[in-house]
């Protein structure tokens, strides 16, 4: 069972990692931020109708609604913060800043919530990513395609982002061992989010897009990254904890990073491929532990 949850997180990581190229080609017709917001505001909308009376009934739920009102605000967050940091510090920086700080805050939240300490096996393998994590933070970054970025501001926005994801992830955990099923509290706790995120795409002005191929982009990122990979979180956080489910998630810079390479044009240093190979080898000690854990 967990050797599926983790191949149901890899599925979603995969999908994730496939949005700052598809961001990147819509930044003619849209700004990051409207992308972000259309795209878990979008899915956020689907997963609750799809919740339906379930979803709502989480929200009656006076033992979970706390979580799932802070998960919906790490929600609105991260969106907004993580497509701004791609598009200002790279897709791959913006990437591994976003979704290496996930794991940190999900094993925090576990050591003061629920007394869980994280294994060794744990520590080991995220002391690894956070090297390699350092690696390519440090590295050379080219963004490809003539592009200026803010530095600065992108790698602020994305921790930002970090800091959102282990958060709003962590409580879709809580949420979930209350005993309440993937799909209505991924409705629940997106859904929530939703309204205010669609109101802040809708007052940036029209929403047009310039082609068909960017329509299809919109619409891909809606329902591949967003409603598809988080009913596969929901799957796999049934059986893994919030921050072994960040943790395997840090595949997602990795085809971030191969996409922008190849697709976009970034390029990234000597420090930046040597930091790359540590977090897969990290991931590798992750899931070894983590499936022969009894």
């Amino acid at each position: 069972m967990k050797q599926h949850s983790l191949l149901f997180v890899l599925l979603a990581a995969t999908l994730w990692g496939t949005t700052g190229t598809a961001s990147f080609a819509l930044q003619t017709d849209l700004s990051p931020f409207v992308i972000g917001a259309i795209t878990m505001g979008g899915g956020g909308l689907i997963l609750l109708i799809f919740g339906g009376k379930k979803s709502l009934a989480i929200w009656r739920d006076g033992a979970v609604r706390p979580w799932v009102i802070a998960g919906s605000v790490g929600a609105l967050i991260y969106p907004l913060a993580f497509y701004t940091g791609m598009a200002e510090a790279g897709i791959s920086l913006g990437n591994v800043l976003a979704l290496g700080l996930g794991p940190l805050v999900a094993a925090l939240a576990e050591w003061i919530w629920d007394s869980s300490a994280p294994r060794g096996w744990w520590w080991a393998a995220s002391t690894g990513a956070l090297v390699g994590i350092a690696l390519m933070s440090t590295s050379q970054v080219t963004l490809g395609e003539g592009r200026e970025g803010n530095l600065g501001w992108g790698i602020t926005a994305a921790v930002i982002a970090g800091i959102a994801y282990g958060g709003y992830t962590y409580a879709f955990s809580r949420i979930l061992k209350a005993g309440h099923d993937p799909v209505p509290s991924a409705g629940a706790l997106f859904g929530g989010a939703s309204p205010f995120l669609l109101l802040i795409a809708l007052s940036q002005g029209p929403l047009v897009v310039s082609s068909a191929l960017n329509a299809g982009l919109l619409v891909y990122l809606i329902l591949g990254p967003m409603v598809i990979a988080y009913i596969a979180i929901g799957r796999a956080l049934r059986t893994l904890t919030a921050s072994v489910v960040t943790m395997v998630s840090l595949w997602e810079p990795l085809v971030a990073s191969g996409l922008a390479f190849g697709l976009v044009g970034e390029r990234v240093g000597l420090s930046g491929a040597l930091g790359i190979a540590l977090i897969v080898m990290s991931l590798i000690l992750l899931a070894r532990g983590e499936t022969t854990r009894p």
